[in-house]
């Protein structure tokens, strides 16, 4: 299951809480497990247009806070390894509290790939060391939720 949602950035201001979530954000973070919650079974999921769930285990995602750009990149092995640039954003909801996260495909000089097409997950939780993000889906009619847990890398 895919879920591809259109979204358009607007450019202003970055309130302080978006600014520090942001900085939180920045950095290397490794996808260390993705879930499936709200229904029971076995399921076989096609991730942000790319690979399954299981190519996304493991992968790395890096993240620039000053230009909102970063990549991932997916693991060789038993799936086809490579790396996707991204731009990426951080948007509040009406506390100013981070909410949603939000990213779409670029080339290597920075254009929109896809005609814009992106991808929206929800801030569950962020830290410095972990972060987890989640989406809901429809699958045969019953709603499920993606979990997506990163934990950031330290060197």
């Amino acid at each position: 299951m895919a879920v591809t949602v259109l979204f358009t950035v607007l450019s202003c201001g970055l309130s302080k809480d978006n600014r520090s979530s942001r900085d939180t954000i920045n950095g290397t973070w490794e996808l260390a497990s993705i879930s499936y919650q709200g229904n029971e079974g076995y399921f076989k999921s096609e991730l942000f247009g790319m690979a399954t769930s299981k190519c996304f285990k493991n992968s790395e995602w890096f993240f620039r806070s000053n230009n909102s750009t970063g990549y991932y990149t997916l693991p060789a092995g038993e799936c086809a390894g490579g790396t996707q640039n991204i731009r990426w954003s951080v948007q509040d909801d009406a506390n100013g509290q981070p909410s949603k996260f939000t990213f779409k495909y670029i080339d290597e000089k920075k254009n929109d790939l896809y005609g814009g097409v992106g991808y929206v997950l929800d801030i569950t939780s962020l830290s410095e060391n972990s972060m987890t993000l989640t989406s809901n889906e429809n699958v045969d009619g019953e709603s499920i939720q993606l979990v997506y847990q990163f934990n950031k890398k330290t060197y």
